[in-house]
């Protein structure tokens, strides 16, 4: 059985979510499968970060990924093929 995952990785899962353009809240909630109030307390400590930059229009807010998110995404998936490749996962 696997275990909770780490922030890490939630993380990952967010601006992997994100990566694509502007995206909903709803969108990304659904594709890192985390709950309303998990989501809000992410995005909110990604913007403070300057992983990611929210964008407010009369139909609601999207999220857009700035490069450090982006080198954000680069850097786990070469610590994570790492780990994989000498079995440490």
């Amino acid at each position: 059985m696997k275990s909770k995952r780490e922030s890490l990785q939630v993380i990952y899962d967010i601006l992997k979510a994100i990566q694509i353009g502007k995206t909903k809240p709803t969108h990304i909630m659904y594709k890192a499968n985390l709950s309303h109030q998990m989501l809000e307390q992410y995005l909110n400590e990604l913007i403070s970060k300057g992983f990611i930059t929210e964008t407010k229009n009369p139909k609601g807010k999207t999220y857009s990924l700035t490069a450090k998110g982006s080198g954000y995404l680069k850097e786990y998936k070469l610590i994570t093929g790492f780990m994989e490749s000498y079995g440490l996962d």
